[in-house]
This record gives structure tokens, C-alpha cells and sequence, in this order.
């Protein structure tokens, strides 16, 4: 491992998908993401595979998450890169502005806090 991996972490790690996050890939996905977001609030992350700030992001906030004792969240992954259409719909959906790293919280379909960049942390969640 190089010194660059271990410290921003490598392919290996990479490849290694947590096992909190469910998985954005369609409309349909993201439909029952908002619809559960009446049972309690979700966060969706959305995630730009090939920026390097976004994944030193990301890798943070899952460190975050995994050593929480609670979250009060469900949390969702959208690859904006592959699926670029569904990050302008939330964008639109929700009027906030897209950005990259980007973290909404919804709750009752409505999103009540969204961060970006550095700012993306656990507390967006439970403020």
C-alpha cells in the first residue's frame, strides 16, 4: 500500500461499500426514499466518484457514522455521475442548489437541511 493510500485510503477500500447505505440508482429508488422519509428522516449523499474532495468527504462522514451509537437517520447514496439525471431531480424537487459532495435531510418529503463540501458532517442530521 502506497503512502497515499494509506492515508486517503485505497482501491480496495474504495470497493468496500458500507453496509448502512441503500443505494440510488432510479426513479424508483428515490421515490421510496422520499416515501420513507414519512416513517423518519432519510439523508441522501450525493457523491462525484471521480473528485477527490468529494471522496475524502465521504470517507468522513462514514467514519462519523460508523462511530455513532445512533443516527436518527436512513441513509441513501446517489453516484452522481452515473446518474446525473436524478441528482438535477432532486435539485429541482427540492429547490436546493447541486452541489458536489452534497448531503440533504428529508423528513415528510420535505427537506429540512442539506450541507456541502466540508461542511457535510453528522450533525446535519440530528440538528
Amino acid at each position: 500500500m502506497s503512502f497515499f493510500d494509506k492515508i486517503f485510503g485505497g482501491k480496495q477500500e474504495e470497493n468496500q461499500a458500507k453496509s448502512f447505505w441503500k443505494i440510488i440508482e432510479s426513479e424508483e429508488d428515490l421515490e421510496k426514499a422520499i416515501k420513507s422519509s414519512h416513517q423518519g428522516k432519510i439523508a441522501i449523499f450525493k457523491h462525484s466518484t471521480s473528485c477527490f474532495i468529494s471522496k475524502t468527504v465521504l470517507r468522513n462522514f462514514e467514519r462519523e457514522i460508523g462511530e455513532a451509537t445512533e443516527t436518527g437517520a436512513t441513509f441513501y447514496f446517489l453516484d452522481l455521475l452515473a446518474h446525473r439525471n436524478l441528482s438535477n431531480k432532486i435539485a429541482e424537487d427540492f429547490d436546493i442548489r447541486h452541489e458536489s459532495p452534497q448531503l440533504i435531510v428529508i423528513e415528510n418529503g420535505k427537506a429540512i437541511n442539506n450541507a456541502s463540501h466540508q461542511s457535510i458532517t453528522l450533525s446535519q442530521i440530528t440538528s
